[in-house]
């Protein structure tokens, strides 16, 4: 137990897992939560696409710093009341550094230890943030034992794996409840469009876009569901074949989305359509967007906004209006080192550039968005 958690001191008399802690520990995530003021949705302004209204929902100003820290929430409430969780238990976790953070965080505020495990590539500002927030990081050479080696630190421990890829789309209550799906479209309540044409997701747990999907098709709105996959992931192969067994051998460049295989909190069949977004058009993208906000963001955030401006340059072109909606995972900060450092790029064989100038022109003067990207409907949705 942290000596400095505020939580009441344990009885000698009770047993060591004492319902109480357990009660403790809920209303302390739940008070996080009140104090936490809503994100912002930030509308971009664009002439050059007159009649298309674009926002962000900007979840990098959330405590700890991104997207995860609403699932973060989600997956300790769900293993505290289903009892997975109780005083004392180490919590572990299989994360490329998003969701670490924000769990370390969580972990530290109910007193509990923290092991991360994270592939070594993960970022620098990734691992301090897992630290500072008083969590261990276990770092592997090969991503693909991650989910084995959580699992494997979890029963040397005797904690808990949490275990994020398959618990995400199940730990966040996908009817309301003030999740990302309501609080977009709340937000959106006053605009021109509230109703939105296409909803941009990343997909890196699954979790979101199966959250967003299902709201959709709760309160019957006719706003479809683009998820944006990144170039080495197997979430694209798996939507187009029909074949969740579908992998992937080379990892992600672009942390926090893309996995090498297709995760069990994916739900194909909540989403309309997938785009694969190569790496360099991700970085592209992140690099556009970061000198219109005029602050930067991350990588993921890149290839949510490239699938985003396809779909805008369609309806350009279709003589279309109303709105899009994406997301700001988290902040470029994290990525100083890597995705802005023009050596790291050009040891990975990455040019933005091409890219970076097609966006430019088409956000400038709505000239055609000529990108050739694999991009596919729902074969189950036709």
């Amino acid at each position: 137990m942290n000596p400095s958690s505020p939580f009441r001191p344990a009885d000698p008399c009770l047993p060591r897992y004492r319902r109480g802690w357990v009660d403790d520990a809920v209303a302390a995530i739940e008070a996080d939560q009140c104090r936490t003021a809503d994100t912002h949705l930030i509308r971009l302004i664009v002439p050059a696409l007159a009649g298309i209204d674009v926002y962000l929902k900007d979840e990098s100003t959330h405590p700890t710093g991104s997207l995860k820290h609403r699932l973060a929430r989600s997956l300790f409430l769900y293993a505290l009341c289903n009892g997975h969780i109780r005083e004392g238990t180490p919590v572990v976790e299989a994360s490329s550094g998003s969701t670490a953070v924000s769990e370390a965080y969580f972990a530290q505020m109910i007193g509990v230890p923290f092991y991360a495990v994270m592939p070594r590539t993960t970022s620098a500002e990734k691992i301090a943030a897992i630290t500072h927030y008083g969590g261990n990081c276990h770092l592997i050479d090969d991503g693909r034992f991650l989910y084995a080696e959580a699992a494997a630190l979890a029963a040397r421990l005797g904690g808990h794996y949490m275990d994020q890829f398959t618990f995400a789309e199940r730990a966040t209550d996908w009817r309301g409840n003030n999740n990302i799906a309501e609080s977009i479209f709340n937000q959106l309540q006053g605009e021109r469009c509230p109703l939105p044409e296409w909803i941009v997701m990343g997909a890196g747990t699954g979790g979101t876009s199966a959250t967003m999907g299902r709201y959709l098709r709760y309160r019957r709105f006719p706003t479809r569901l683009c998820v944006a996959d990144v170039e080495h992931s197997a979430f694209f192969d798996a939507f187009c074949s029909g074949d969740c067994a579908k992998t992937c051998e080379m990892p992600s460049l672009i942390e926090g989305v893309g996995r090498p295989r297709c995760e069990p909190s994916f739900v194909p069949g909540v989403v309309d359509r997938m785009m694969k977004v190569p790496d360099a058009a991700s970085i592209a993208a992140m690099n556009v967007l970061t000198r219109r906000l005029r602050r930067p963001v991350g990588g993921s955030t890149g290839t949510n906004f490239l699938a985003l401006c396809r779909l805008a340059d369609e309806m350009r072109q279709h003589g279309q209006t109303g709105s899009l909606v994406t997301l700001i995972c988290d902040s470029g900060e994290r990525y100083r080192q890597t995705y802005y450092e023009p050596q790291w790029l050009a040891g990975r064989g990455l040019d933005p550039a091409p890219v970076e100038a097609a966006l430019a022109s088409f956000l400038d003067t709505g000239a055609p968005l000529a990108l050739d990207i694999p991009d596919a409907g729902n074969p189950r949705h036709p």
